[in-house]
């Protein structure tokens, strides 16, 4: 089975207070969903590249993107939340 079976794909869309990078919404309610949120390392700010992806977590939280998903009926237990950070060619999933 492909994903398109399975989930509805988007991409750079509005939920809570700003846009997700990726949502993968279950076209059965009984699977989960997934969103990602992908983040490049600011050496600036972030030393670790485990704090970028921490960042990138915490904008999925903050910004309340699982709004969209529960305003269709997927339950809050069902979504799953994946940051994503980059540093060249590392990259590191949480």
């Amino acid at each position: 089975m492909t994903l398109r079976k399975k989930y509805v794909l988007t991409s750079n869309r509005e939920s809570g207070f700003g846009s997700y990078d990726v949502m993968l919404e279950p076209r059965d309610l009984k699977d989960d969903a997934i969103i990602l949120e992908f983040k490049v390392q600011e050496a600036e700010t972030e030393k670790e590249l485990l704090d970028t992806m921490n960042a990138a977590l915490e904008q999925i939280e903050k910004k309340r993107y699982e709004t969209a998903l529960i305003a269709k009926g997927v339950r809050k237990e069902k979504i799953r939340k994946y940051g994503f950070a980059f540093r060249g060619k590392e990259v590191l999933i949480g």
